[in-house]
């Protein structure tokens, strides 16, 4: 691969380029890339109940339908999480700023206030989300400070509607929709 190393293209002719490595350590270089990454916004939730917000939500595989989260092994839901089975995600939209807010916070009943209901299979689902999907754990593994936990989904539902909630730059924002070229 060839990377242009031309000031001049790079938009700035007299400083440094964006493309010279940078001093810092792996670990601030991650955090500093990632606040310019726009994540989708979830709350996590497993038997206990207990629950999260995670901006780590992905798609894995279509087939099977696959989902994956990571999850800080010092985070205070890891042991549900851990003795969990099945999970359930649901995406969230802009009118789920608090909520987002409830399951970032330590030290409280996350659920205290919120309108949510007990699947068959003991699942907390939460109203009010565009979205949500419940799944069934295929992998659990560590991987560096996070454990890794990948699921196959079983079931979603949701009313599908509103602009989604992202996390970027430290903070909740929603994706403007650009004009069509």
């Amino acid at each position: 691969m060839t990377v242009s190393t031309d000031r001049t293209a790079a938009g700035d002719p007299t400083g440094p380029s964006a493309l010279e490595p940078t001093a810092f350590s792996g670990d601030e270089i991650l955090r500093r890339t990632l606040r310019r990454h726009a994540a989708g916004v979830t709350v996590v939730t497993v038997p206990g109940p207990a629950g999260f917000t995670a901006t780590s939500f992905t798609s894995v595989s279509l087939e099977p339908a696959l989902v994956s989260f990571c999850l800080g092994v010092t985070a205070s839901t890891l042991p549900p999480v851990q003795a969990a089975d099945r999970f359930a995600v649901h995406v969230l939209g802009t009118e789920n700023t608090t909520l987002a807010r409830q399951f970032a916070r330590s030290g409280i009943d996350r659920f205290a206030g919120v309108p949510w209901a007990e699947s068959p299979d003991g699942l907390p689902l939460l109203d009010g989300v565009p979205a949500w999907l419940t799944a069934r754990v295929t992998l659990r593994q560590r991987v560096g400070d996070h454990i890794l936990v990948v699921g196959e989904v079983e079931a979603g539902g949701g009313h599908g509607q509103g602009p989604a909630l992202v996390h970027h730059d430290g903070a909740f924002a929603t994706p403007v929709p650009l004009p069509s070229p």
